[in-house]
């Protein structure tokens, strides 16, 4: 059987989910790739802690260099994390003309376009499926099966711990700080949830599939990003009886050449497919001009679902690598690693050729128009709705619905109002008059509305 040497830099949960992948599904491998797929060697800071899989303890290394200098290692895996050293290891395995998988969003969301080059300049692949979705296959879904298709917008769920406080909250009430420390105590969110809360996560999650979708290579600061820490039961209670759920959502859409890319709260309609997403799962909705909408549903996150996708992303670079050009003299598998043979970049990073990578405009956040849900916390008593209906009135905003139930002569009240199609530029300069009105007893929260998810785009 032919072999092919791959190295693992990272023996954390999802190191470990790779290796009890190559173990428990060699044959399966085997038999797909016509190859054996070797780990030669690990290295980790921690070669000594028990991972619960067996390994040779003669592969393990403390040294990443053990495996990005080693000529006999073709594919380096990195499961670091972060920025650096990750980046080092990456570019430095690429010029080592060694090709590369990672997991790793937050780097290619803003280091992305000088790895992407420095893969095509050394002419090896970079495999990333594991950066967005978890085990779902959207990066290669969106590099090879959605390839013929314009695509019109993005709407993903890419953040299950978001998700989990979200669907907890509507599912069976609480508030967030106390879903969270239970998310906390159940290990579906950090210590430290910032990137999850704020939706920073998600952002580099959304970067990464706007460059696929658009040949582009934006960068985490032209995303406008809201985090769900100011959700409160109340708005789960009248997004319900609205018809509505909240969800976290990353949104990205093109029209006359110009990109919407964005992360916030945002509620969908309670019969739509993302709504039901629940818990730790992800899903994404793409719409494009020839398949129409299509929905990838999953795990998001997890060591074995992650896994999953870092060991496909190998297979496939493997199976690249295997392949001699039809005519060649070269016979012997050993000897085509030895004259540089092979496929390599079959598919361009971004799936965009290089040359074709551009720029592209990105819509300012302003010049949006949608529906929006407003709550207002007011003194109940007369005169308090035309005063704010006439400040919406004056910046061209147009009221569909209004809530008040509860009645505390006095005291604060929660006044809910869904309006018509607005320009989020009025609507920031109206809540703004608004909230510097004395019966307004604490900050408005606004949340955008998304009616009509891929639906005649």
């Amino acid at each position: 059987m032919q072999k092919i040497n791959i190295g693992l830099i990272g023996f954390g949960t999802v190191g470990t989910g790779v290796v009890k992948v190559l173990n428990e599904n060699a044959k399966i491998i085997q038999d797909r790739l016509g190859a054996e797929i070797v780990l030669k060697k690990i290295a980790d800071k921690d070669i000594e802690k028990d991972r619960g899989v067996p390994v040779d303890r003669g592969i393990l290394t403390t040294d990443a260099f053990d495996i990005i200098n080693d000529p006999d290692i073709s594919v380096v895996i990195e499961l670091v994390g972060g920025i650096e050293p990750a980046k080092k290891f990456i570019l430095k395995s690429l010029e080592n003309k060694k090709s590369v998988v990672t997991a790793n969003k937050a780097l290619l969301a803003t280091h992305g376009e000088e790895i992407f080059n420095c893969a095509v300049k050394n002419d090896v692949d970079i495999g990333f499926e594991a950066s967005v979705g978890g085990g779902i296959p959207i990066i290669k879904s969106m590099k090879e099966g959605l390839a013929a298709n314009r695509i019109n917008s993005i709407y993903g769920i890419i953040n299950g711990t978001a998700n989990y406080i979200l669907s907890k909250m509507t599912n069976e009430g609480g508030k967030f700080e106390d879903v969270l420390k239970k998310a906390q105590e159940k290990g579906y969110a950090e210590k430290d949830p910032t990137y999850d809360v704020e939706g920073i996560d998600t952002a580099h999650k959304l970067a990464i599939l706007i460059n696929l979708a658009y040949g582009t290579n934006i960068k985490l600061d032209d995303i406008y990003i809201e985090g769900i820490t100011r959700i409160a039961p109340l708005d789960i209670k009248f997004a319900k009886e609205f018809g509505y759920r909240i969800k976290l959502l990353a949104i990205a859409k093109e029209e006359n050449n110009r990109i919407e890319a964005r992360v916030h709260p945002t509620m969908i309609p309670a019969h739509h497919p993302l709504a039901n997403v629940d818990g730790v799962y992800n899903a994404i909705h793409i719409n494009g001009n020839a398949v129409g909408s299509v929905m990838f549903y999953g795990r998001g996150a997890g060591m074995m679902p992650t896994a999953s996708a870092v060991t496909a992303d190998v297979i496939d670079i493997c199976r690249n690598m295997r392949h001699v050009p039809a005519g060649s003299p070269i016979k012997d598998f050993g000897d085509k690693f030895k004259q540089g043979m092979g496929i390599k970049t079959r598919v361009s990073p971004l799936s965009y050729l290089p040359s074709e990578i551009k720029k592209v405009e990105i819509n300012n956040m302003e010049s949006l128009e949608m529906p929006y849900y407003i709550r207002f916390s007011v003194i109940d008593k007369p005169g308090v709705l035309s005063k704010i209906s006439g400040i919406l009135g004056s910046h061209n905003i147009s009221i569909s619905s209004v809530v008040q139930k509860d009645r505390k002569v006095g005291g604060a009240v929660p006044l809910v109002i869904v309006t018509h199609d607005a320009k989020e530029k009025e609507m920031r300069q109206a809540i703004s008059e608004i909230d510097s009105l004395d019966i307004i007893l604490d900050k408005t929260v606004h949340l955008r509305i998304e009616e009509n998810i891929g639906a005649g785009e």
